[in-house]
């Protein structure tokens, strides 16, 4: 999937100017979906004319995913951090990640970014959501993650093998964000069902 990037002029922007026309975006889509944004609100946030939004961005949907993948790259980072606090276990790490998302979608309130983006999915918007578990992310930063996994913890030996545990932790990460949030689980209830799936695939689904 090819990321939406600003244009070059957004980051030659001073950082008091950009901190304002991000501020005015994430506030727009944490109160509608990207589709039912609007850019005059974003502009009239911002204090900014018409013409000035598309000297620094494409359309709405540049922006939006600007925003999206600044946060997936944080929770990439949150990610690397959790390896290393939790000793290599992976399964502790993925586990604060969610716990981590779905506390700000509950005390951020009903204008959230995160909570707007997990109720009005689509598969673009699904790629960016869970690309720090990627394939291409994996290997753009594999050496530091492999030093940082416990691999005496884990039935795998090899960097295929790896990638294809990532992915399964992304879906069940994924589905139970979506999940959570569509039905309105409170974060005991979320937290108890994910991390009930999360120790069935620790311990495996068939007897040895």
């Amino acid at each position: 999937m090819e990321v939406s990037m600003p244009k070059p002029t957004f980051f030659n922007l001073n950082e008091g100017k950009r901190q304002i026309l991000i501020g005015a975006a994430k506030k727009e889509f944490s109160r509608v979906s990207l589709y039912e944004a609007s850019i005059s609100n974003i502009l009239k946030s911002a204090g900014i004319p018409r013409g000035s939004f598309y000297q620094y961005f494409e359309d709405k949907e540049d922006a939006f995913f600007y925003l999206l993948n600044e946060h997936t790259q944080e929770r990439h980072e949150k990610f690397l951090n959790n390896l290393k606090t939790y000793n290599g276990d992976i399964f502790e790490a993925v586990t604060e990640i969610f716990h981590h998302t779905l506390n700000r979608s509950h005390t951020e309130g009903q204008n959230n970014f995160i909570k707007n983006v997990l109720l009005n999915m689509n598969y673009k918007i699904e790629k960016a959501f869970t690309k720090f578990l990627s394939k291409e992310e994996l290997s753009k930063r594999y050496d530091e993650v492999y030093e940082l996994v416990d691999w005496k913890s884990l039935n795998i030996t090899n960097e295929n093998q790896l990638y294809h545990v990532m992915q399964i932790l992304s879906a069940v990460t994924f589905h139970n964000l979506v999940h959570s949030v569509s039905n309105q689980l409170s974060i005991e209830d979320a937290v108890s069902k994910y991390k009930l799936e999360i120790n069935l695939l620790k311990t495996g689904l068939s007897k040895k």
